[in-house]
């Protein structure tokens, strides 16, 4: 672990830490976003972004136009 994080110019603690919790807890709401607009997206392929913010509620997530837009 020593020599890799010399080679890669890392820190070992800053290498332990994300080997602890490796993916972010904005990421992992991200990916839980993304996955609910893909399956109501799925259900009916001609919904748009704005439709399908107004369908994410029912599934328990709650988030903005933009940041689904952005997504």
């Amino acid at each position: 672990m020593a020599v890799t994080c010399r080679v890669l110019g890392f820190s070992k603690q800053g290498c332990y830490r994300w080997k602890i919790i490796p993916v972010t807890e904005r990421d992992w709401v991200d990916a839980v976003l993304v996955n609910a607009a893909l399956d109501i997206h799925a259900d009916d392929p001609a919904f748009e972004y704005r439709f399908i913010v107004d369908e994410l509620p029912e599934k328990g997530i709650v988030a903005g136009e933009n940041r689904v837009q952005r997504l």
